[in-house]
């Protein structure tokens, strides 16, 4: 890395070498990406709830 000049036009070659999304690839991904978020919060919030009955049911038997 001795020239920095030679560097970054190295870089410049290999960027255009990318294969870049399309526009609607890129929509799709995202797309999938924001359910699966929404999905797993939904299970997270599910697991999470169903164990807080748990515990407070086991709680209140000792009383």
């Amino acid at each position: 890395m001795a020239n920095p000049f030679q560097f970054l036009q190295e870089v410049r070659v290999e960027a255009g070498k990318v294969t870049w999304p399309t526009r609607r690839e890129t929509l799709i991904t995202t797309g999938l990406v924001i359910l699966m978020v929404l999905l797993a919060s939904l299970f997270f919030v599910a697991v999470d709830q169903a164990l807080r009955l748990i515990v407070t049911l086991l709680m209140s038997l000792g009383h």
